[in-house]
C-alpha cells in the first residue's frame, strides 16, 4: 500500500509539473461544509468588533469626533506607534540574528543556545515587568516599555525563524557562494528573502501583543490604548470614551494586518526534486565568536535570568507562609483545566480556516483570516465586555459560565493556532492527499491518514502557544470567569496590585514552571517541522 501510494504520489506530482496545474484534493466533509465552518467561526469572531462598532455608532458622530480628536488620544497614539515601531524591528533583529547564529554558524554550544533563546517565552510579560520593577523601582516610560516588550516577545520571531532556517535547502546558498558572493551577501540576498513568511508572521504576533498587552505596561506606568481603556472601564466606567479608544486601536490593528498580508504574499518555499537535502555548512565566526557568545549570554540573562532571579528572591523572602495550599492549589488546578480545554477547542476551530487559506487560497479565505486577527488584537477588556453585554442581553443564562470564558479564549488566541496550522498544512504536500483519494480513499480518511498526520507537529505547537496564552491571560478572565474562579494570573495580579510582591511570587513561579514545559514542547515541535 505504501509503495503504491508513493508511486501514485510521484506520478501525480510529475503530471502536475507537466500540466502546470493539478486537481485539488477534496477537503474532508466537503468544500461547502469546511467553508461553512470557517464562515461561522469568522462571524462569531466578529462579535467583539460588532460590539465596538455598535457602541461607536450609538455614541453619535459629534460625540465620537470630540472624543477621538483630543490631546489624550494623540498622546496614546504616539506612545503606541513609537512602542510598535521600535519594538518590532528590535525583536526581528534579535530573533533572526539569534536563529542564524544557532542554525548556521559554528557557535559553541549551539544546541544549548537554541533552547536558551526560546526560554524567555515561558516568562509572562507582566511577570517580566514585575521582576524589572523589583530590580529598578523607578522604571517607567517608553524605553522601559520597549525593554520589557522586546525581552518578552523576541522568541515569537526566533522560534519560526530558527525552524525555517533548519529546513532551508543550502544548495541555493552554496550556488550563490560559488558565484563569488560573500557570507553577508549570501545572507541578505539569498537567506533573508526565504525568511519572509516567518518574519512577517512573527512580527505580526509581536505587534498584536503590543497592542493588547495591559499588565506589563500598567506596572511601569506607561500609557497605551489598552491601559487607558482599562482605566476608563475600571475607574470611571466611562463606556463611551473607552469604546472610542477601542475603535482607534482596531484601526491600528487593521493597518498592521494589511501590511502583514502584503508582505507575506503567496510565495511558497519548498524543495522539489529527487535526492536528499544537503546538510547546511556551518560558517566559522572567527573573531566574532567571542562577541557572539557574550551577546547571546547577555540577552539570555536579561530576558530569562533577571525575571527568574527576582521571582526566586521574593519567594525566599516570603518564607513558607506564602505557600498556603488552600490558596495556590485551586488556582493551579483551574489554570490547568482552562488552559487544556481552551487549547484543544481553539486548535479544532482553527483547522477549517487554515485549510481554506492553504489549499484553496483566495480573497475570501484571506478575508476570513483577517476577521480573526482583528478580534485577537482587541484588548482582553474589550472582548470581555463584549461577551458580558451580549450574554446578558441575548442569553442571560450563560453569563459568567465557563463556556463563555472558553469562547473568549478561542477568539483571543485563535491566530496563534491558525498561524502554526497554516504553516503545517503548507508543508504537507497536497499531492499525497490527491494520491490517497485517487486510490479510493474518502476525503475524510485521506485527511486523517495523510494531511492531519503531517500537520500534527505544527498543530501541537499552535496548541502549546494557546495554552501559554491562556495561562498568562488576565483581563478577560477577570471579567468573565464564574464566581469563585481563581487562576494563577488573576491571583498574581491581585497580590502585586496591592504591592504584596512576596505574596505574588508563588503565583509567578508557578506560571513560569507551568509554561516552561510547553515552551520546550513548542521548540521541539518547531524542530520536527524543520525535519531536525
Amino acid at each position: 500500500m505504501s509503495t503504491k501510494l508513493q508511486a501514485s504520489g510521484t506520478q501525480l506530482a510529475g503530471s502536475t509539473t507537466t500540466a502546470g496545474k493539478g486537481k485539488r484534493p477534496r477537503p474532508p466533509f466537503g468544500v461547502s461544509t469546511v467553508s461553512l465552518l470557517a464562515v461561522l467561526t469568522a462571524l462569531f469572531s466578529l462579535v467583539p468588533l460588532g460590539y465596538v462598532v455598535y457602541m461607536t455608532a450609538a455614541t453619535g458622530w459629534d460625540t465620537a469626533v470630540e472624543l477621538i480628536f483630543r490631546p489624550r488620544v494623540a498622546e496614546l497614539l504616539m506612545n503606541t506607534i513609537l512602542l510598535t515601531v521600535i519594538t518590532v524591528p528590535a525583536c526581528l533583529i534579535l530573533g533572526v540574528g539569534g536563529a542564524w547564529l544557532v542554525e548556521r554558524t559554528k557557535l559553541r554550544g549551539h544546541r544549548w543556545w537554541a533552547v536558551a533563546l526560546a526560554a524567555p517565552l515561558a516568562i509572562p510579560a507582566f511577570v517580566n515587568s514585575y521582576s524589572w520593577v523589583s530590580a529598578v523601582p523607578s522604571l517607567e516610560g517608553i524605553w522601559s516599555g520597549v525593554l520589557i516588550a522586546t525581552l518578552s516577545y523576541f522568541p515569537l520571531v526566533y522560534i519560526p525563524a530558527a525552524a525555517t532556517l533548519g529546513r532551508l535547502d543550502p544548495a541555493i546558498e552554496q550556488s550563490a557562494a560559488s558565484l563569488g558572493l560573500g557570507p553577508w551577501a549570501v545572507f541578505f540576498r539569498v537567506v533573508l528573502p526565504q525568511l519572509r513568511i516567518a518574519m512577517s508572521g512573527g512580527a505580526l504576533l509581536v505587534a498584536l501583543h503590543l497592542l493588547a498587552e495591559y499588565g506589563a505596561f500598567a506596572m511601569i506606568r506607561f500609557d497605551t490604548f489598552t491601559t487607558a481603556i482599562m482605566v476608563q472601564f475600571q475607574s470611571t466606567f466611562n463606556g463611551t470614551a473607552g469604546n472610542m479608544l477601542a475603535s482607534v486601536l482596531v484601526f491600528l490593528c487593521l493597518i498592521l494586518l494589511v501590511l502583514e498580508v502584503r508582505s507575506r504574499g503567496n510565495a511558497r518555499y519548498a524543495r522539489i526534486g529527487s535526492g536528499a537535502q544537503a546538510k547546511a555548512t556551518r560558517l566559522p565566526l572567527g573573531a566574532y565568536l567571542v562577541p557572539a557568545q557574550l551577546g547571546l549570554l547577555a540577552l539570555t540573562v536579561l530576558a530569562f535570568g533577571v525575571p527568574v532571579w527576582f521571582v526566586l528572591r521574593w519567594v525566599v523572602a516570603g518564607g513558607s507562609e506564602i505557600w498556603a495550599a488552600d490558596e495556590f492549589l485551586p488556582a493551579l488546578v483551574q489554570t490547568l483545566l482552562y488552559g487544556a480545554v481552551g487549547a484543544l477547542v481553539t486548535t479544532i476551530v482553527a483547522f477549517p480556516m487554515a485549510y481554506l487559506a492553504v489549499r484553496r487560497p483566495s480573497w475570501f479565505s484571506k478575508l476570513l483570516e483577517l476577521s480573526n486577527y482583528v478580534t485577537s488584537s482587541l484588548p482582553g477588556i474589550v472582548v470581555g465586555l463584549a461577551f458580558v453585554t451580549v450574554s446578558i442581553r441575548a442569553v442571560p443564562g450563560i453569563y459568567q459560565t465557563a463556556g463563555v470564558l472558553i469562547a473568549a479564549y478561542v477568539l483571543l488566541f485563535l491566530p496563534r493556532a491558525l498561524v502554526n496550522i497554516r504553516s503545517g498544512l503548507a508543508q504537507a504536500p497536497k499531492e499525497l492527499d490527491e494520491a490517497a483519494q485517487s486510490l479510493g480513499k474518502a476525503p475524510l480518511v485521506s485527511f486523517f491518514r495523510v494531511t492531519l498526520r503531517l500537520s500534527a507537529p505544527a498543530a501541537a505547537g499552535g496548541a502549546a502557544l494557546v495554552f501559554l496564552a491562556i495561562v498568562n491571560e488576565l483581563t478577560a478572565t477577570l471579567l468573565l470567569s464564574p464566581n469563585g474562579t481563581k487562576t494563577l494570573a488573576t491571583e498574581f495580579w491581585s497580590k502585586s496590585s496591592e504591592i504584596d510582591y512576596t505574596g505574588a511570587a508563588p503565583y509567578a513561579l508557578l506560571m513560569i514552571v507551568l509554561s516552561a514545559p510547553m515552551t520546550y514542547l513548542l521548540f521541539q515541535q518547531s524542530k520536527k517541522v524543520a525535519g531536525q
